[in-house]
């Protein structure tokens, strides 16, 4: 049958933002989807991706828990994965000692615990097989200490870091892994973190999901190691690299600490 020929791309968080815009692309370019997240929007977010034909499958899912991902796995049961597009995650603001921390925890476990654990789940059938492509969600944000944003900045700078990791040890095979770093995007999350007070989280030029989709999804298909979404990140990417980390830690207080949207 025609559509055993489609191939299967994996995309989690996909409920919204940069999640639901790669999950278009993947359905606009001829994949089957199955498409996961802990919100129940999930539903609407199949409901609009159906449109572009193909079969999709969504699951509403605590992907920061082991139990989360192997549900995920079941789902996939015997499919061969083509594309995971890793895209789950969590954010939280505030003042790390000020956090709650079953809520610090949770931002832990979905966007390092449960992402690697998926990723190892899925990237070593596509070892076995010898082909795959890895989409993984980093961040500019990896590349800076998070002052008021330290637990989601700290989790982006391990993902930034596995990322490159996983590739070299991939790269005698035709498995690749690329990590799409954004900057701030006009998403849900800024809402979900408690950060709407802050100059980052009230600044309305944010980036466009649909555009940082696109960026990471180019990425991907090249097969390139990662990808800076924006002239303006790219910018602060190349400067964190050269700025002092206690000054770079100032820099982002003055984005994140709360009220500063006020000031």
């Amino acid at each position: 049958m025609i559509e055993d020929l489609r191939p299967l791309a994996v995309v989690t968080g996909a409920s919204s933002g940069i999640g639901y815009e790669l999950a278009r692309l993947a359905a606009e370019d001829g994949y089957d989807l199955i498409i996961a997240a802990d919100d129940p929007s999930i539903v609407e977010a199949k409901a609009g991706l159906e449109q572009h034909g193909g079969r999709i499958d969504a699951l509403q899912v605590d992907l920061s828990t082991t139990e989360g991902v192997d549900d995920l796995v079941e789902m996939i049961g015997d499919r061969q994965v083509d594309a995971l597009l890793a895209n789950a995650g969590r954010g939280l603001g505030h003042g790390f000692l000020d956090q709650d921390w079953a809520q610090a925890r949770r931002v832990i476990d979905t966007n390092i615990t449960g992402t690697v654990y998926l990723i190892q789940q899925i990237a070593r059938d596509m070892r076995e097989r010898d082909r795959g492509k890895i989409l993984i969600t980093g961040s500019i944000a990896g590349l800076m200490p998070g002052s008021f944003q330290a637990i989601y900045n700290g989790t982006k700078a391990f993902l930034d870091s596995f990322a490159w990791a996983l590739r070299n040890e991939l790269k005698d095979t035709n498995v690749t892994v690329s990590c799409l770093m954004p900057g701030p995007t006009d998403t849900e999350f800024f809402e979900r973190a408690d950060m709407l007070d802050t100059k980052v989280g009230a600044d309305p030029r944010k980036a466009d999901p649909a555009d940082v989709a696109l960026t990471g999804w180019r990425a991907m298909q090249k097969g390139d190691g990662d990808v800076v979404a924006g002239f303006k990140n790219k910018l602060q990417a190349a400067m964190a690299a050269v700025t002092p980390q206690s000054v770079l830690a100032e820099q982002h207080r003055k984005m994140a600490e709360p009220g500063s949207g006020e000031r």
